[in-house]
């Protein structure tokens, strides 16, 4: 677990840009989701067992909040060379068997996450309108058991910025597999 000293981004600061190729065939900004009220951006991968389990509540939270404005991105920024199944196409076989509603992109030079101060999978951070980040953390206190989450925090998050409430927490810890840097 990494803790809260441990993360680079601050509440107020603003998103950094990214311009990276995702599953669609596509490549995507940042800037492309200017319009967006809120923004999710996720670093994930395919095969953390934590990213996994968090996987299916990820994309319900962006299926039941695009109608009212959230965009939501997921990133992988893993070496592949020693973990393959973070490589491109099989990122392009995962996006399409669990339907994600969203862009999955590949970081592979680790700017990206460098940029944001990724420290696992999965790191979530939300961002308003302005795209500056609001929260960042886990998505719930129960990764290995849905039905025993007590804290959603990136739930709670999202309504209450959707809502103009302030977030509490706006910041936790952040629970996962460490993210795979290059030598």
């Amino acid at each position: 677990m990494a803790e809260l000293s441990d993360l680079k981004m601050r509440i107020g600061d603003p998103a950094p840009p990214y311009s990276l190729p995702g599953t669609d065939g596509k490549v995507h900004r940042l800037e492309d989701l200017r319009s967006s009220p809120l923004l999710l951006v996720v670093f994930s991968c395919n095969h953390c067992p934590y990213a996994q389990a968090w996987e299916g509540r990820l994309i319900a939270l962006a299926q039941e909040f695009a109608p009212r404005g959230m965009a939501t991105v997921m990133i992988n920024p893993n070496e592949t060379e020693h973990y393959p199944d973070d490589r491109m196409e099989r990122m392009v076989e995962r996006a399409r068997q669990k339907g994600y509603p969203f862009p999955y992109l590949r970081d592979d030079t680790q700017q990206v996450a460098r940029a944001y101060g990724a420290l696992v999978t999965p790191h979530a951070y939300l961002f308003d309108a302005r795209q500056r980040l609001l929260f960042q953390g886990r998505v719930d206190d129960r990764h290995d058991d849905p039905a025993q989450v007590h804290h959603p925090y990136l739930r709670h998050a999202i309504q209450a910025a959707l809502d103009g409430r302030p977030i509490e927490p706006e910041t936790t810890s952040v629970l996962g597999c460490s993210i795979k840097w290059r030598e």
